[in-house]
């Protein structure tokens, strides 16, 4: 048994040397790639204010879009490492629940309309306090409302509540995907992962798996729920005194 339990200890370390070494090669990696990157994007620029036409034009149209879409990439991996170590600095206070998700709304408004989709609110009219640091929270939101944006049926609706639950604050939201979900709520979870297979559309796959680290960050947690076509993903926070 002693045999077995040190066996289980070094397999542990060995676990964690690993994870670690990920996660910085993650960092420098992207670290590294930041230079020639911005380097591309500023010539990039360039060429788009040489007014070039015709074939030339479109070329730089591709490069302008695959640059940017790496930039952000980029930007994800720093941040997930970062958020997945504990690395960020996070600065708790009391947020009215309420009132952060009407003012989320109001900034998804014209991106819902666009999408075909209606956002259909469901928060208490009187306040409902939660800790978190608002920055990270903003994060989770502006995730999760872009991804309806993105992966909604338009024609439906996308459903933002916010409820107390014993001593926690639950934030829900709810849409009808427009393709078939082929993937469970566990690998959605997971880095690099998104629910449309094909990966035709914009998007590095790391939004949930940052956006369940922050929430962890905050003392609460990210929960998904695939029900046929319905996707669910609840934010849990800490309660707080009105």
């Amino acid at each position: 048994l002693n045999r077995i339990g040190d066996g289980l200890s070094l397999s542990v370390d060995d676990r964690l040397k690993s994870e670690r070494m990920k996660t910085e090669l993650i960092t420098n990696v992207s670290h590294d790639l930041k230079t020639p990157l911005t380097s591309i994007v500023n010539y990039v620029d360039l060429l788009k204010k040489e007014g070039l036409t015709g074939t030339a034009g479109e070329y730089v149209e591709v490069l302008d879009r695959q640059s940017a879409r790496l930039k952000k990439l980029t930007e994800d991996l720093v941040e997930a490492s970062k958020a997945s170590t504990g690395n960020l600095h996070v600065t708790l206070e009391t947020v009215n629940v309420s009132e952060f998700l009407e003012q989320a709304q109001a900034e998804y408004a014209a991106r819902l309309v666009t999408a075909g989709l209606t956002a259909v609110m469901q928060v208490p009219e009187e306040a409902l306090p939660a800790r978190s640091d608002g920055r990270y929270l903003w994060r989770i939101m502006d995730n999760l409302l872009g991804n309806a944006c993105k992966y909604a049926l338009p024609g439906t609706r996308v459903y933002i509540s916010a409820e107390r639950r014993e001593d926690m604050v639950v934030i829900s939201v709810k849409n009808i995907s427009r393709e078939k979900l082929n993937i469970s709520a566990d690998e959605l979870m997971e880095r690099f992962v998104r629910g449309d297979s094909s990966r035709n559309t914009e998007g590095s796959g790391l939004g949930l798996s940052i956006a369940q680290s922050l929430a962890a960050l905050m003392g609460g947690r990210l929960e998904l729920t695939v029900d046929g076509d319905l996707f669910k993903a609840e934010v849990f926070l800490p309660g707080a005194e009105g």
